[in-house]
């Protein structure tokens, strides 16, 4: 997947394998392979789910934004997948926005422990216990070329679930 340019050359994957919850609350909602040909590989099938899933990471990202809760100015990520550097700079290209990876493998436990630390007095507020304990490795940044030929297939993305909506109900068992 590594070696397939962003975008994988035309082909888009809808990671709704289990319905869709964000954007569209479609419990019958089915994943998909759109623009397969005879040249896409299993590389090209590999990075085209990361790029679908990044995909609908952004769906979430968009409602947000258009719900004028402020700018993203970072996104912060951690665990197994986070290892991956192919995985964050699809991320971060697909999001257009920087990416940082903290030094935890299980993200909700480690904010639970440091919640309950300012429950518990440890320190004065959830800003206070993340400066004193998380830390982070050098951040990902958005690539340009890679930027506009995701934003320009996040279009497409974003066309899919429209136009397969009735067929994902006619093919629900």
């Amino acid at each position: 997947a590594v070696n397939v340019p962003p975008g994988s050359e035309g082909l888009l994957f809808l990671p709704y394998l289990s319905g869709e919850r964000t954007p569209h609350p479609d419990p019958l909602a089915r994943g998909a392979f759109v623009g397969l040909t005879l040249r896409h590989t299993q590389p090209h099938l590999t990075r085209s789910v990361l790029e679908g899933v990044a995909f609908g990471l952004r769906d979430s990202m968009e409602l947000i934004l258009s719900a004028g809760l402020g700018e993203i100015r970072q996104v912060r990520v951690s665990g197994g997948g986070a290892r991956s550097q192919l995985w964050r700079q699809i991320l971060t290209d697909v999001l257009n926005t920087e990416l940082v990876t903290v030094n935890t493998t299980e993200g909700a436990a480690y904010g639970a422990a440091l919640l309950a630390g300012v429950g518990a007095g440890a320190w004065g507020s959830v800003q206070e216990s993340c400066s004193a304990v998380i830390r982070t490795a050098r951040p990902t940044v958005p690539e340009g070329e890679a930027v506009a030929i995701y934003d320009s297939l996040y279009c497409h993305y974003r066309d899919l679930y429209p136009a397969l909506k009735e067929t994902f109900q006619g093919l629900s068992i």
